[in-house]
C-alpha cells in the first residue's frame, strides 16, 4: 500500500499493474478488500488527526487570547505611564519631592513582592522537583525490571512514564475458558504483554500503543468475573483480573494512558501576570472575607458565558461515546434523556451559547447508539428462537424507551423470521414434526412482541388521531404482527405443499397432515390471533386438486378385480374373527351376515368396499372441518358409492339376482347410514349429499326377483 503515499501516484498505471499481477477474479477480489481496508484505516487516521489538531487549535487559541489580553493591558499601562511622564516633566519643579517619595515607596513595595514571589516559586520548584525525582526513580526501576525479567524484549523505554504492572489471565472469547497467564507492563505510550512460563519467567509476546486500543468492561456473569475486553489491532482479547479492585485499576490506568498527552498539556502553569495585578491579588488574599469590598453588578457577572455550562453537559458527547464503546447502553440512554430534558428548558438554552452545538452532538451520539442497538438486535438471531428472543430483550427495551419502536419492531420480526426458518429447515432434515414447532414458535414470538410493544401502539400503525379509542389503538398495535404472521404463514404453507402435499399423496396422508396443522393453529386464538381461515385459503387449491386426483384413482379401482358373485369364504375361523374385529373398529357390525364357521353372506368386493369406504369417510370428515372443502369431499363420497352400487355381474354369468340385490341393499341400508353418522361426528357438519342419496336409493329398491329356471333342465338326477 506504499504506492498510494507516492506523490506521483497514477491510478491508470496502478490498475494496469494490478490486473497484470492478479490471476483470476478471486485474486482481484482479495486485492479489492485490502484496498478497502486501507481506505477505512486511512479515513480513521485522518479523523483522529483532525480531532487532535482541532483540540490543539482550541488550546492554542485560548493561549493566544490570554497573551493578547495581557499585551493589551501592558500597552494600556505603558500609554498611561507615558502620559504621566509628560505631565511630570512639565510640573517637575512643583512635584519633585512627591516624585522622589513615590519612587522610594515603589522600590520598597517591589522588593516585598519579589521576595514573596521568589519564596512561592521556590516552594513550587521544590515540590515539582521532588515529584519529578520520584517519577524518575519509578520509571528507572520499571525500565530495569522489564529489561531484566522479560525475555525477548528489545524495545527502548527511555523517557517513558511507568503507570502500572500486574498479572492477568487470558480467556477464550467463546466459552471464557482460561488460555494462559500473562503479565502487563503499562507505560504512557506502550503496553507490554508477557507470557508467564512454568518457571515463573516472563516471555515477551507483543506490545500495543494504548492510544490504538479500546477497553470494554464486561459485566460479571455466572461463569466469569472481573473480566475486561481489550480491542487491539490484532483483534478482541479478554483478560481476567484476580480481584474487582484490580480490574477497576487496570481500566483507569489504560484510560489514563490513552489521555496521557492531553493531561500533560493541561498541567501547564498560568500565564504571567503584570506586577500591578499580582500586587492587587496579594492584597485581596490578605483581606478577610468579612472585609472584602462590595462588588459592583458588573463585577459579579461571569466573565464568559462558558462558565455557566455544567461540566457534565459540556462533556456529555464524549461520555456518551465512551459508554457506547463500553456497551453501557442503559447509562448512555439515561444520559441522553437527562441532556435532552435539560436543553428542553428555554431558560437554559438562552443562558448557554453552546446549547445548539451540544444538542447537535448529543443527537449524533443518540443516532449512533440507535444504530449500535439495531445492529445488536440484528445479530441476536439464533437457531434456537428462545435464545434469540432472550438476547433481543435488552436492546429492544432500550430502543422502545428511546422512541425507536418502529425500527425495533421491524428488526425484531426479521430476527424471528431467520430463527423460524432455520428451525423449520432442521426439523425437515430430521423428519421431526414441523407443524407443532412452527405454531409454538409463532405463539412465542407473538407473546414477546405484545409484551414489548403493548404500550407503544404507534410503533406499527403510523399516525392516528386523538379521538381513536383505546381498543382501536390495541388493534393497530397488532397490525405489523398480523402482517408478519401472514407472511410467515404463506412461507410455511408453500413449504408444506412442496414437501408434504405433493402430487400423488394419498388422501390418508393429506388428512393427517392437515389435521396436524389445524390443531396448533387454533391455539393462537387464545392470544387473539386467528389465522386458521387464512391457512385454509392458502391450502385450498392444493387440497382440492389432491381430492380430485384421489377420486379418479378410487373410481378406476372400483370393479377392476374379477368378482364371482358368491359368498365370501375366509378359509379359517381366525381370519373371520380378525375381519369382524377390524370392521367393528370401523363402526359396522357384520356378525348378522356370517354363515357357518368361515363364511360371510356377501361378496368379497362388497366387504373390501365397506372397509375402504368407512376409512375414506374418516379422512373426509377430518378434511371437512374446513368449510371450503365440503363440496369436493361430499362429491367424492357420493361418486364412489354410486360406482360400487352400480356394479352388476356380466350377462353371460349365471348369478342369483337375489344375492346381487342383497349386496346392494346392504350398502344402502347398513353402510350408508353408518357413513353419514361417522362423517357428522368427525367433521361436526351434516353430509347433505349422502343423506339425499340414501333417501333416493331407498325408494328405488324393490322386491327380490325370482330365480329364473329352465323347463328343459332339472336338478334331480
Amino acid at each position: 500500500m506504499k504506492e498510494f503515499d507516492d506523490f506521483n501516484f497514477s491510478v491508470d498505471k496502478y490498475t494496469k499493474e494490478l490486473t497484470r499481477e492478479c490471476v483470476g477474479g478471486s485474486d482481484l477480489q482479495q486485492r479489492k478488500k485490502e484496498i478497502e481496508a486501507y481506505n477505512e484505516q486511512t479515513s480513521a487516521t485522518l479523523k483522529q488527526t483532525c480531532k487532535k489538531n482541532y483540540m490543539q487549535f482550541i488550546q492554542t487559541a485560548k493561549e493566544i487570547s490570554r497573551e493578547l489580553h495581557l499585551t493589551i493591558v501592558f500597552l494600556f499601562l505603558s500609554i498611561i505611564s507615558v502620559s504621566i511622564t509628560d505631565l511630570e516633566s512639565e510640573m517637575y519643579q512643583l512635584s519633585h519631592i512627591l516624585i522622589e517619595q513615590r519612587n522610594i515607596l515603589a522600590t520598597m513595595t517591589d522588593g516585598k513582592t519579589n521576595s514573596h514571589l521568589n519564596a512561592a516559586d521556590s516552594v513550587e520548584a521544590a515540590e515539582s522537583s521532588a515529584a519529578v525525582a520520584t517519577e524518575d526513580v519509578e520509571n528507572s526501576h520499571a525500565t530495569r525490571a522489564v529489561k531484566e525479567m522479560v525475555q525477548g524484549f528489545n524495545g527502548n523505554l527511555e523517557g517513558k512514564t511507568f503507570l502500572n504492572e500486574g498479572a492477568l489471565i487470558e480467556l477464550d472469547g467463546n466459552d471464557y475458558r482460561p488460555i494462559q497467564r500473562v503479565f502487563f507492563f503499562l507505560f504512557n505510550d506502550v503496553l507490554i504483554v508477557c507470557k508467564v512460563k512454568h518457571d515463573k519467567r516472563l516471555e515477551f509476546l507483543t506490545e500495543y500503543d494504548p492510544k490504538k486500543i479500546a477497553v470494554i468492561n464486561i459485566k460479571d456473569l455466572d461463569g466469569v468475573k472481573n473480566a475486561i475486553n481489550i480491542i487491539t489491532p490484532d483483534g478482541s482479547k479478554i483478560y481476567q483480573s484476580i480481584t474487582a479492585a484490580g480490574k477497576t485499576e487496570w481500566i483507569e490506568k489504560l484510560e489514563e494512558a490513552f489521555r496521557f498527552d492531553q493531561q500533560k498539556k493541561s498541567k501547564k502553569g498560568q500565564a504571567p501576570q503584570p506586577p500591578g495585578r499580582a500586587k492587587q491579588q496579594q492584597q485581596q488574599q490578605q483581606q478577610t472575607p468579612e472585609k472584602l469590598p462590595e462588588q459592583s453588578p458588573t463585577d459579579s457577572q461571569p466573565k464568559s458565558l462558558e462558565d455557566e455550562t455544567p461540566e457534565w453537559l459540556s462533556t456529555a458527547s464524549e461520555e456518551l461515546q465512551t459508554l457506547v464503546a463500553q456497551r453501557h447502553f442503559e447509562d448512555a440512554q439515561a444520559l441522553i434523556k437527562r441532556t435532552q430534558d435539560f436543553l428542553r428548558v428555554a431558560d437554559n438554552k438562552k443562558k448557554l451559547p453552546q446549547a445548539a452545538a451540544i444538542e447537535s452532538k448529543v443527537k449524533q451520539q443518540e443516532q449512533k447508539l440507535t444504530n449500535v442497538l439495531i445492529q445488536e438486535l440484528s445479530n441476536s438471531h439464533n437457531r434456537n428462537l428462545q435464545i434469540a428472543l432472550r438476547a433481543a430483550r435488552r436492546p429492544l427495551k432500550i430502543l422502545v424507551e428511546m422512541g425507536r419502536s418502529r425500527q425495533a419492531s421491524a428488526t425484531l420480526l426479521k430476527v424471528c423470521t431467520v430463527s423460524l426458518r432455520v428451525a423449520q429447515r432442521e426439523a425437515r432434515r430430521n423428519n421431526a414434526e414441523i407443524s407443532e414447532l412452527f405454531f409454538c414458535d409463532l405463539t412465542q414470538v407473538a407473546c414477546d412482541f405484545l409484551s414489548a410493544f403493548e404500550q407503544q401502539p404507534a410503533c406499527v400503525s403510523g399516525e392516528y388521531n386523538s379521538h381513536i379509542s383505546v381498543e382501536h389503538l390495541l388493534m393497530l398495535s397488532l397490525s405489523a404482527l398480523v402482517v408478519w404472521c401472514n407472511a410467515e404463514l404463506q412461507y410455511f404453507a408453500s413449504q408444506l405443499i412442496k414437501h408434504y402435499l405433493t402430487k400423488g399423496t394419498s388422501l390418508e396422508a393429506v388428512a393427517k397432515c392437515v389435521e396436524r396443522v389445524r390443531k396448533p393453529a387454533t391455539k393462537l386464538t387464545e392470544i387473539g390471533l386467528d389465522i386458521s381461515y387464512h391457512l385454509e385459503g392458502l391450502l385450498r387449491t392444493t387440497l382440492e386438486s389432491l381430492i380430485e386426483e384421489s377420486k379418479q384413482r378410487l373410481l378406476d379401482a372400483v370393479g377392476r378385480t374379477e368378482e364371482s358373485w358368491q359368498p365370501y369364504n375366509l378359509q379359517t375361523k381366525s381370519n373371520l374373527k380378525r375381519l369382524l374385529h377390524e370392521l367393528d373398529t370401523l363402526g359396522i357390525d357384520m356378525r348378522a351376515q356370517t354363515t357357518g364357521d368361515t363364511w360371510l353372506n356377501l361378496t368379497q368386493s362388497t366387504l373390501v368396499f365397506v372397509r375402504q369406504f368407512l376409512q375414506l369417510t374418516d379422512y373426509c370428515g377430518c378434511l371437512a372441518k374446513g368449510e371450503a372443502l365440503m363440496q369436493s369431499l361430499e362429491q367424492l363420497l357420493r361418486d364412489l358409492f354410486l360406482a360400487q352400487h352400480a356394479l352388476k355381474p356380466p350377462s353371460d354369468m349365471a348369478v342369483d339376482p337375489n344375492f346381487v340385490m342383497k349386496n346392494k341393499i346392504f350398502l344402502v341400508d347398513n353402510l350408508l347410514p353408518i357413513a353419514i353418522d361417522k362423517f357428522r361426528q368427525i367433521s361436526g357438519r351434516q353430509c347433505e349429499t349422502l343423506r339425499e342419496l340414501h333417501t333416493k336409493l331407498a325408494r328405488q329398491q324393490g322386491a327380490p326377483l325370482p330365480r329364473q329356471r329352465s323347463v328343459y333342465t332339472t336338478d334331480v338326477f
